[in-house]
């Protein structure tokens, strides 16, 4: 299972903007991606995302986001702002999210986590049972999707 690169989109696809990551690696997926990069659909995974991240030299997780922002806002959280997750106490699979999934893997991997990890989040306008991606977190997905396919793992190699 190892590899260069794990991209992991989290969200509720049938949610409008909060199935974001999952949009963002379906289209990474669809283009093709080269030898050394793990696609994770972390919306489906739940905890498995954790076993997912077994080997990777770099993840990248991408996310929605609701904090006030623009919709469209994308926010980068550095390896050093994902060291303090929450709390696995009292977690329960529908309040399961990105944090929580790395605190697991963290506590599952041990000395196997990955050391380099970077979180996107782009700001959600729209959660609608049902909707589609809204256009500034369309434009914001292919902002993060320019910046993953800078990523050294994707220069390497086409698919």
């Amino acid at each position: 299972m190892a590899g260069e690169l794990v991209v992991v989109g989290c969200g509720d696809a049938l949610r409008a903007d909060d199935g974001v990551g999952v949009a963002l690696v379906r289209q990474l997926r669809e283009a093709g991606v080269p030898p050394g990069v793990r696609l994770v659909d972390g919306g489906s995974a739940g905890m498995d995302v954790a076993v997912q991240l077994r080997g990777a030299k770099r993840v990248i997780v991408v996310d929605a986001a609701r904090t006030g922002a623009a919709a469209g806002t994308v926010s980068r959280v550095p390896g050093a702002g994902v060291a303090d997750m929450p709390p696995l106490s009292g977690l329960r699979t529908r309040s399961y999210r990105w944090d929580h999934a790395l605190a697991f893997a963290r506590w599952l991997l041990g000395d196997e986590y990955p050391s380099d990890v970077t979180v996107y989040l782009i700001e959600a306008a729209d959660q609608t049972p049902g909707g589609t991606l809204s256009p500034p977190v369309r434009a914001g997905m292919d902002q993060v999707l320019g910046l993953i396919r800078r990523e050294r793992a994707f220069r390497r190699g086409s698919p």
